[in-house]
């Protein structure tokens, strides 16, 4: 696989044919969500209780519907992010013959502070589980090294631009630092994920010197890190997101992409080991 571009389809416009409707997903998105949040109770609220130490609570009730459409997303995107990192951990083969602190990086996105911790704050936040909890993959994309770090790098992409929609449109301040916050976090992913690429062994079709993401374009990996600025993607509202992330979580989008629908793969959560204290989300603030 050569490319995975993010296919631009504008709901309002009457262009989706997936087979779900932006409210479709919501719906089913608060449905299950209310059926399944049960599955994290075990899970650490330390999120919460250091935002209401801060005299600041994070109140799912007081949250403005907009807010919980992005949150809702980006829980979605959380949870297939730490779905990817874990699958190519235990079962891409080029993982296993990449230099041990490369493995490193893929270690700490996925078991780390990291998606996992980001998929914690925001479930936190809206008090439901993410309503998607299995994903699909494009072809080969534990198999191919190439495919997976183009599948890599192209959902780096599209949660950089999502969080960056949520920095533009959610309605308080803190929501909007925590997404800038987080959105640095996916920014790194995306470098990282580049990082890796000449490191991939022979056996396993590397050096890769190319890497296709969400525009379509094989950009070199030489520098890793080549943007000026963070890229918008020109999203501007969470429609274009949920459109991104349609064929990973729905099976009629999947096969339109030609994804692989013949196997899904599990999100399961875990409490993720902080790497470093100066890094912990603290509080909305920060401090």
């Amino acid at each position: 696989m050569e490319s995975l571009k993010i296919p631009e389809v504008d709901f309002a416009a009457g262009g989706n044919t997936s087979g779900i409707s932006r409210r479709a997903f919501f719906k089913h998105a608060t449905v299950v969500g209310a059926t399944s949040a049960v599955a994290l109770s075990g899970l650490s609220s330390a999120v919460i209780a250091s935002a209401q130490e801060a005299g600041e609570r994070a109140d799912p009730l007081a949250l403005a519907k907009g807010d919980r459409d992005i949150l809702i997303a980006a829980q979605i995107a959380e949870a297939l992010a730490v779905t990817t990192y874990m699958h190519i951990i235990h079962m891409a083969p080029f993982f296993n013959r990449l230099p041990s602190d490369d493995q490193g990086y893929l270690k700490a996105a996925a078991q780390e502070q990291e998606e996992m911790s980001h998929y914690m704050l925001e479930q936190d936040v809206t008090d439901q589980f993410t309503p998607f909890s299995k994903f699909f993959y494009p072809v080969k994309m534990f198999a191919n090294a190439q495919t997976t770090l183009n599948t890599l790098v192209t959902l780096e992409d599209a949660f950089i631009a999502a969080y960056l929609v949520g920095v533009r449109n959610f309605s308080t301040t803190n929501l909007r630092v925590t997404a800038a916050r987080i959105m640095g976090i996916e920014s790194d992913h995306r470098t990282l994920a580049r990082v890796l690429a000449p490191s991939v062994a022979k056996q396993d079709g590397g050096p890769i010197e190319k890497v296709t993401g969400a525009q379509g374009v094989a950009e070199s990996v030489d520098p890793p890190n080549n943007n000026g600025y963070e890229r918008t993607l020109c999203w501007t509202n969470i429609n274009q997101a949920v459109n991104a992330l349609l064929p990973f979580v729905d099976k009629t989008a999947a096969h339109k992409a030609a994804f692989d629908t013949t196997k899904s793969y599990p999100f399961e959560p875990f409490n993720p080991v902080l790497p470093n204290p100066l890094g912990k989300f603290i509080s909305f603030t920060g401090c």
